[in-house]
């Protein structure tokens, strides 16, 4: 035993082993920089990770189920029946040496009894368990079968001709594919889930034959709008969409956002109770009643009696009786805003593409998977013209003897030694090694002319097969045409309706927004150049003095109003913001204000251009552009049904926006150009559009670096001189125009 030393340090401990090896550094404590731990030991596990167990690659495939589907087939089970679940796990695990309960879990997931994947991979038997219950397990492996769904047929087409590259397994007994070369999108056919080391993947399901349809027109036109010919995901939960244009393009473009998702249900009148028969993806039957009875127990739901799971063979069922005279679409807007019964799936398709993790959007990946599967096609041709050629050659030396068969018998026979003959018959023909080996390996009884003339017959055949497969080689448009032509295949094939439907529009009871009692009172709405707004109520404005204004501030707008209005904010980048009186707080004449940027969430460098308040959305807008053009659109375009806050394309982006004004009702107004001119024009005479984006119609004719200037309501003007001013009517519009004489004409075209 080592002693204690007396100086303040102690020694390392250096046991010995009892054969008299030493142990270096035991006992001893080491120290090492937290950076160099990190990256000697925590790097290569969460690279690991990354690459090797938690992200999908480009074939739609993480490892575990790449392993397990291979299995599969190579088992027979594509076209075989099926077999005990317990015999696949067992045989995955030469290939994944994980615990078989990991790989059951796996195979249970992607089973057609699961309900997990739109397109399932394993045909299953037995309890599989669901997807929509927590609490509903699978059964044990023993218990249940499976084999391969026919579409797996397109999962491993051509595998056995070199299309992808095989690796050893992790004992190097057997070898295994690193992709599988499906012939359609797999990626985005299924849902997938993956949480990795510092980032993870979520990716939703889409309509096979909207995501075929996509592929094929992308392939045509990489600009194409992918919303055309695949407008939203696709559950295998059905549900129902709340479309969202700018959520989709973000998913669309860049891999990343947010699809809202509500359930299904049926009101059944006679029985006064509700059915659910689809859930979010997201949620679970238990996870929604665990809420709903939170929500009963609390007092915040008083419309339901009872509520039972009655999910049997036929599928989901959750099953809500309501108590007498109750409105049951006011209680699924309700529960649809307090519970699971509506949720968000966040989209984020991270994706290893070259054994790097990516985060792509459906346009990007549908581009990888595209060149993917072009190297996939070129590798099976180059196979295919390989075999080819190879056959060719050794006809061709058949042919040879063809001339004489008598000759190559003869050199045969008189050939002393066994190892002579290959040459000989190279000498004696002219042929190469390979083609007399072929030769001399004839059977006896195949050394006849019928026998030779049908072997070379086929010599034509496969001269015109290679040069075609010569030609899909350097033409990479003829590869674009037969994916397309596989894709055709697929969806004509394996195809079906979309499960989940999508909203557009929600009616008027789906409101988002709580119905809550807004107090109503008189208020006078300021609002400054610099996009503050300050909401008094008279009493605070009698007994008021100054403005209180930031330096060089200016109030451009003061509104008499109600507290239970709507005020509708117009920016200088296209969009509108809508906030309700009421959600301001009251101010005073001594205070700053509300900074209304920064209380709507604009973006940066956004500008207001204008403030309406309204309570009905009667009236119009009316938008004048530079080049001369006016939209007129109602208010009532930019009311929603869902109380959104912010709206896109409040009006047209084709040309810069020259000046807006807002008419409660038609009226004349006058319209000043740069030129110093001035047109009083009817706003009623200018055509109402319904798009919110419309370039409207022509109302100026403006010459060559001529703007407007300005325009106000005809009745605020003060004309100094009314004898200026003619009236006259157009013939091609009949529109009655006023316009400032002075020698040059103004007309409304």
């Amino acid at each position: 035993m080592a002693k204690k030393s007396t100086k303040k340090t102690i020694k390392p401990v250096r046991p010995q082993l009892g054969d008299g090896v030493e142990i270096l550094n035991a006992g001893s404590v080491l120290e090492d920089p937290i950076t160099r731990t990190l990256e000697v030991n925590y790097m290569p596990y969460a690279m690991s990770v990354i690459v090797s167990r938690a992200l999908p690659e480009i074939d739609g495939f993480k490892p575990a189920h790449r392993k397990l589907l291979y299995t599969m087939y190579e088992m027979g089970l594509l076209k075989g029946a099926r077999t005990k679940s317990a015999n696949i796990v067992g045989s995955t695990m030469h290939l994944n040496p994980h615990g078989d309960a990991a790989i059951y879990d796996t195979m249970v997931r992607m089973g057609r009894g699961n309900e997990s994947l739109l397109m399932p991979f394993v045909d299953s038997k037995g309890n599989f368990g669901k997807a929509y219950s927590r609490d509903m397990s699978c059964a044990a492996a023993r218990y249940t079968e499976a084999k391969l769904e026919p579409v797996c047929e397109e999962l491993f087409r051509d595998i056995d001709r070199e299309t992808v590259d095989f690796v050893p397994n992790y004992d190097g007994t057997t070898t295994e594919p690193t992709l599988l070369p499906v012939t359609f999108p797999t990626i985005l056919a299924n849902n997938t889930l993956g949480i990795a080391v510092g980032m993870a993947c979520n990716i939703c399901s889409f309509n096979l034959a909207e995501l075929c349809a996509t592929t094929v027109a992308l392939m045509k036109d990489e600009h194409h709008d992918i919303a055309s010919t695949m407008p939203a995901p696709d559950f295998v939960g059905g549900g129902q969409i709340l479309y969202d244009e700018e959520q989709m393009r973000q998913i669309y473009e860049n891999g990343r956002g947010s699809v809202k998702v509500r359930a299904r249900y049926n009101f059944v009148p006679g029985e006064n109770m509700i059915e659910i028969t689809q859930i979010p993806p997201t949620t679970t039957v238990e996870a929604i009643m665990d809420r709903i009875a939170e929500l009963v127990k609390t007092g915040k739901v008083k419309e339901i009696s009872d509520m039972r799971d009655e999910t049997d063979l036929n599928g989901l069922k959750l099953t809500l009786d309501l108590k007498r005279g109750v409105d049951a679409e006011k209680l699924m807007s309700k529960l649809f805003r307090t519970t699971p019964l509506e949720d968000s799936f966040s989209a984020n398709f991270n994706i290893l593409v070259s054994g790097q993790p990516r985060v792509m959007g459906v346009r990007e990946i549908l581009r990888e998977w595209t060149a993917f599967r072009m190297e996939c096609v070129r590798r099976r041709t180059y196979y295919d013209l390989h075999g080819k050629e190879k056959r060719l050659h050794l006809l061709q030396g058949l042919a040879a003897i063809l001339l004489d068969i008598d000759k190559a018998i003869r050199i045969i026979r008189t050939t002393e030694e066994e190892e002579e003959v290959v040459p000989n018959l190279m000498i004696g023909f002219g042929i190469d090694e390979v083609q007399a080996d072929y030769v001399a390996e004839i059977k006896l009884r195949h050394l006849n002319r019928e026998y030779i003339l049908k072997r070379t017959s086929e010599i034509q055949q496969l001269e015109t097969d290679i040069a075609d497969l010569q030609d899909i080689l350097a033409k990479p448009a003829r590869i674009r045409r037969i994916i397309m032509k596989e894709l055709a295949e697929v969806s004509k094939k394996y195809a079906k309706p979309r499960r989940t439907e999508i909203l557009y529009d929600l009616p008027e009871e789906d409101s988002g927004a709580e119905e809550q009692t807004v107090p109503d009172y008189p208020v006078t709405v300021f609002y400054t150049r610099e996009g503050y707004l300050k909401k008094i109520p008279p009493q605070s404005l009698r007994t008021a003095g100054a403005h209180k204004l930031k330096e060089g501030d200016e109030i451009i707008q003061q509104v008499e109003t109600r507290n239970d209005l709507e005020a509708l904010f117009f920016t200088d980048k296209q969009q509108v913001y809508k906030v309700r009186l009421a959600e301001l707080e009251d101010g005073k004449v001594a205070q700053m204000g509300i900074y209304v940027p920064g209380r709507l969430g604009m973006e940066e460098g956004e500008n207001i251009l204008s403030m309406v308040i309204t309570r009905d959305y009667s009236g119009h807008m009316l938008f004048f552009f530079a080049g001369g053009k006016c939209a007129r659109i109602p208010l009532a375009s930019y009311a929603t049904k869902q109380n959104r806050r912010k709206l896109l394309k409040a009006y047209s982006d084709k040309e810069p926006l020259a000046a807006l004004l807002f008419l409660p009702e038609d009226t004349e107004i006058a319209i000043r150009t740069s030129a110093g001119r001035m047109l009083l024009v009817g706003a009623a005479q200018i055509a109402a559009k319904t798009t919110r984006d419309s370039q409207g119609v022509a109302v100026v004719t403006l010459k060559k670096n001529q703007t407007i200037t300005s325009v106000v309501p005809a009745d605020t003007l003060e004309l100094a001189d009314p004898h200026r001013y003619r009236v006259r009517t157009l013939p091609a519009t009949g529109a009655l125009i006023r316009a400032e004489d002075k020698g040059e004409q103004m007309s409304l075209l």
